[in-house]
């Protein structure tokens, strides 16, 4: 087992609706954590948008609970930033991950995990993290420009366990979260774009009212999305990014 960081509460739980759930319900009551919260099996996990997140036994499902000053959605790079180093720490195979905008884990080019950030009352931050171990979701289940889901398992062979998981996972995310907190994110910035995907490439941004398509530029200093359309230069704080019809 790596360090586990100082400080950090942990707890690992049979079976819950949804470890983000379960941690609002905390914060309701006044916890801020810092606290893990793992769970086996979640009935009703979900995840970004309110879509819904299988979450079968042998897959990873958890959510840190933290208090978050400042600018809560800056946890995402965080979070992605943290999972990257977890998944290479647990295969030593770094050329196999990538992080796709905002905070998507992929493995061989399919999703592996994903993340997702939901605030509470008194700066606390649910940070909820599920990563396909075992198994990954039937792709009919998806919708159909979704990245085609994969399972660690059935990429690499190898079986990694939640808990195996957690301690790698638990000290990479503190770190970066330390190096937020003592030089801003600028390094994360750094950091996320050299693990980035599709960077030079064409992608789509689905917004509420329309969709563009154009050239992945970078990210700003705030970790929005820069898009170089045929219209111009297009900043995006929030999209679903596709690659579908990508050159």
């Amino acid at each position: 087992m790596t360090q586990w960081p100082a400080g950090i509460g942990r707890e690992i739980h049979d079976s819950l609706d949804s470890t983000n759930a379960e941690a609002l319900r905390r914060a309701a009551g006044g916890e801020t954590g810092p606290l893990w919260i793992v769970a086996h099996t979640q009935t009703a996990a979900r995840g970004r948008r309110g879509r819904a997140w299988v979450a079968p036994a042998g897959n990873f499902g958890g959510t840190l609970l933290m208090h978050a000053p400042g600018d809560q959605a800056l946890r995402s790079f965080v979070a992605a930033l943290g999972l990257f180093d977890a998944m290479v720490a647990v295969t030593g195979r770094p050329e196999l991950f990538a992080l796709k905008w905002p905070n998507d884990v992929l493995l061989a080019g399919g999703k592996l995990a994903g993340i997702l950030l939901e605030a509470a009352n008194g700066g606390a931050l649910a940070i909820g993290i599920g990563v396909n171990l075992a198994s990954a979701p039937d792709p009919d289940s998806l919708e159909p420009e979704a990245a085609p889901p994969v399972s660690l398992r059935e990429a690499t062979g190898l079986a990694v366990t939640a808990e195996d998981l957690l301690d790698h996972l638990a000290p990479a995310l503190a770190g970066w979260e330390d190096r937020l907190a003592d030089e801003g994110f600028a390094p994360l910035r750094a950091a996320w774009l050299a693990r980035a995907t599709r960077i030079g490439e064409t992608i789509s941004a689905r917004l509420p009212d329309r969709t563009l398509t154009g050239r992945f530029e970078t990210i700003d200093p705030t970790g929005a999305l820069v898009l170089g359309t045929a219209e111009g230069r297009v900043v995006l704080p929030a999209a679903e990014i596709t690659f579908a019809g990508a050159a």
